[in-house]
């Protein structure tokens, strides 16, 4: 190295970026300095990570701590504390978002008994926990107390008449609305990110989208307030996906306090991707199911580390749910249920029966929910998004209160569906004709001719399925958190049990056709219409997410049936068969590409024959592409390049007649970098020389001093050449992880190809409008 050269190779002072020497004297070429410049490899709103630079950043943390760590006791305990961190991250997760599930669930039960009376014990007493205290219920009516009463009581005095009817009627209405209008207005007002399922959008962040705010401090506040009032107002949505939000959100705040996380955007993806299976475990009170659902249906990246780290996380979660109790009964969910009667090998045809509804009901719920949502996009419906709650409401409520299935919480009305009927049970679905039965075991009753009862509730249940079919149709998407696990299985459920009684009475009249012989003798126990109920949920969550595994050991773990696997599986894989056929995509990859995000689905094949070349920018009729050279460029001319553009990132080449490739440098830290060496570093002006190169030539003697940049510079982008199918980059960008790859011909730079260019290139071979690709 000459001496003239020495200045230049020694650290500059910050905010320009030096090349320090080695152990031996040997150059770095990426030193980045001691104190690096706030905001260098940070992203901005909307932008994608770069998780190979991610993954290199972290294995070189954990490799200078891993060197100091045998220096000295202390760098020791600082290493262990920092493999320790993750694990206490996870438990902190688990208890916040366990805290928080159980005080949602406890809201929610007051405010829906609200909406039909009070208790005079206390205001705060739901109307189970009112009727307790009581020393006046009598087992048969058991939802009457004098503790308990109901809006009518108040106001006129009794609860019989017409009058007492349209009382009720009308308050139940008025509560609806009020708590719905607060729902959509601190949404509105607070957090517009709060509404939706938001698993769409945990997917698309997951994947490696930047969307600040998303998982922010007032989104859960609000989430979680709204969520209550939401489900308490009687819409038709449930609070399971909303959870899976509140649990990612709990687990991006959380990560701010570990440096470890807070600095690298793919380490806190993987402690989402742990929030996402926590969210479902306390939902269902599902822990292995959330780790799976986590694994199947969320997580773009998954290592063995976030499997078990998720794993221990949904435990705690399940855990400290468990300790807060919120339904009063050391259950985790508000449906769990018991069978006890085996099922029978022909069993299998009604439950396939049940699948290929659910694969049915699944597709046309997608297409007419994407419709009506594309609706509120485009016309003016989406202006008024108070209004669209207010009517649907009022709709939902005035349709809701006069059937007493749907005038129920969605999660009591599936707890009923799924209930086994017995002896002492007093629900209409269990008001059977008594037969003398001359041996009843403990655990089953015999099947028995259907009351009056029965077939009221049958005509109540036929009506309540199509009320829930076509108005969680228009209630998903609205702008107040809403979920689909429970209306769809409340879909799933009725058409379940309505099957599961037919089949029931079926046997009962005519036990001596061939498919009842051998298996179903007169005073048998044959048929559970509980099952059914219970296989027909897991059918339609299937048909409308497509979930498979994870739906299935959900379902298990929410009714304790291990027995049952079988005939939910046979139910699950028909329904996402008959749905696939239909149509391709599951309801949350339906709204990803609905609102444009840019998620590269692994699930879909890319089957065409076309090459990198025909992908990439520029095309043949476009300006050449926009690059700076290594050594050439001032300050002015890179600041100009800067504004007149709006690319994330500049190829770095040796000079533009020869556009050999040198590096990729991203505009985000160029801009940051250049800003930080005009405050810091004296005599940067407009004229003074940037350079990319790894020694800087001399100087004449009155020029302003360079800038060294060469820090910031990625020395190893992903190229490909020309000629390269196109299945295969897209394989590179989904397996990697990529931002942008460029294009090479013979080591010249011919073009770039990004992840919006691919997800353009793959809407237009599936004849869609490529413009849909707008988030940036």
């Amino acid at each position: 190295i000459k001496p003239d050269n020495l200045f230049h190779l020694k650290p500059t002072r910050c905010g320009s970026y030096g090349v320090g020497n080695g152990p031996n004297g040997v150059p770095k070429l990426m030193d980045l300095l001691d104190e690096p410049v706030p905001g260098v490899g940070t992203y901005e709103d909307f932008n994608t990570i770069d998780w190979v630079r991610e993954k290199s950043k972290d294995r070189d943390r954990h490799r200078e701590i891993a060197t100091k760590s045998k220096e000295s006791t202390l760098a020791l305990m600082k290493s262990i504390s920092d493999a320790f961190s993750g694990w206490l991250l996870m438990l902190l997760v688990g208890l916040m978002a366990g805290a928080l599930a159980g005080g949602i669930d406890i809201s929610a039960h007051w405010m829906t008994d609200l909406k039909e009376g009070v208790c005079l014990n206390g205001f705060w007493f739901n109307h189970e926990h009112c009727c307790w205290n009581s020393n006046e219920t009598t087992f048969q009516e058991r939802d009457k107390c004098p503790n308990w009463k109901s809006w009518a009581e108040l106001i006129v005095g009794t609860n019989d008449g017409p009058f007492a009817y349209i009382m009720n009627y009308l308050m139940y209405v008025c509560w609806a609305l009020l708590f719905s209008f607060l729902a959509v207005s601190l949404v509105r007002a607070f957090a517009p990110y709060a509404c939706g399922s938001g698993i769409p959008e945990i997917k698309t962040i997951l994947s490696g989208f930047i969307i600040r705010g998303y998982l922010g401090k007032w989104t859960l506040m609000i989430k979680t307030i709204t969520l209550v009032l939401a489900v308490s107002s009687g819409l038709s949505l449930g609070k399971e996906g909303p959870l899976v939000h509140v649990a990612c959100c709990c687990g991006n705040i959380l990560c701010h306090l570990f440096t470890k996380y807070r600095r690298n955007e793919a380490k806190r993806r993987e402690v989402l991707s742990a929030a996402a299976a926590v969210g479902v475990s306390v939902a269902f009170g599902a822990p292995i199911g959330g780790v799976l659902f986590s694994l199947e249906e969320v997580s773009y990246y998954f290592p063995l580390k976030t499997l078990w780290r998720s794993f221990f996380a949904a435990l705690v979660a399940a855990f400290t749910l468990r300790s807060i109790n919120p339904f009063g009964n050391s259950r985790l969910v508000l449906f769990y249920v018991e069978f006890h009667s085996p099922w029978h090998l022909l069993e299998l045809i009604p439950f396939i029966l049940l699948g290929i509804f659910g694969g049915i009901w699944g597709a046309f719920f997608i297409r007419a929910n994407i419709a009506w949502c594309r609706r509120r996009k485009t016309t003016r419906l989406g202006h008024y998004p108070v209004l669209e709650v207010l009517v649907v409401t009022a709709v939902t409520a005035l349709l809701a209160f006069p059937n007493s299935y749907t005038r129920m919480s969605t999660s009591e009305l599936i707890s009923e569906l799924f209930n086994d009927c017995g002896l002492l049970d007093s629900s209409q679905l269990c008001n059977y004709a008594n037969v003398s039965v001359t041996k009843i075991s403990s655990d089953a009753l015999p099947d028995r001719p259907a009351g009056p009862d029965v077939y009221t509730a049958m005509w109540q249940l036929s009506l309540a399925l199509v009320f829930k079919m076509l108005i969680t149709v228009v209630t998903f998407g609205m702008k107040v958190p809403s979920g689909l696990f429970i209306p769809s299985m409340a879909v799933g459920a009725i058409a379940g049990r309505l099957l599961g009684v037919g089949m029931e009475q079926l046997a009962y009249y005519h036990h001596d056709w061939v498919i009842f012989r051998g298996w179903c003798s007169p005073g048998a126990d044959c048929i559970t219409p509980g099952l059914y109920a219970m296989v027909g949920a897991a059918a339609c969550l299937g048909g409308v997410t497509r979930m498979t595994v994870s739906l299935v050991v959900i379902m298990f773990e929410l009714t304790g049936g291990l027995e049952y696997i079988v005939p939910l599986m046979a139910a699950t894989m028909t329904s996402k068969w008959v749905a696939d056929a239909l149509g391709r995509e599951g309801i949350y990859e339906a709204h990803i590409r609905l609102n444009g995000y840019p998620f590269l689905e692994s699930k879909e094949e890319f089957s065409h024959k076309t090459l990198a070349m025909d992908v990439m920018r520029p095309r043949r009729s476009d300006p050449p592409l926009s690059v700076i050279t290594q050594d050439g460029m001032s300050v002015e001319e890179v600041e100009s390049l800067i504004a007149e553009t709006s690319y994330s990132g500049f190829p770095v080449v040796v000079s533009h007649e020869s556009q050999r490739l040198v590096g990729f440098v991203q505009r985000r830290d160029l801009v940051i970098s250049i800003e930080n060496a005009r405050k810091r570093q004296e005599g940067v002006v407009s004229a003074s020389r940037i350079f990319f190169t790894e020694y800087t030539p001399p100087q004449p003697p009155n020029s302003p001093p360079p800038l060294k940049l060469r820090g910031i510079m990625d020395l190893s982008p992903f190229t490909v050449t020309d000629h390269t199918a196109m299945d295969i980059v897209v394989d590179i960008f989904r397996k990697l992880g990529l931002r942008q790859c460029l294009v090479t011909h013979n080591g010249r730079l011919l073009g770039i190809i990004t992840k919006k260019d691919i997800l353009k290139h793959m809407a237009q071979m599936a004849n869609r409008d490529p413009d849909s690709i707008l988030f940036n």
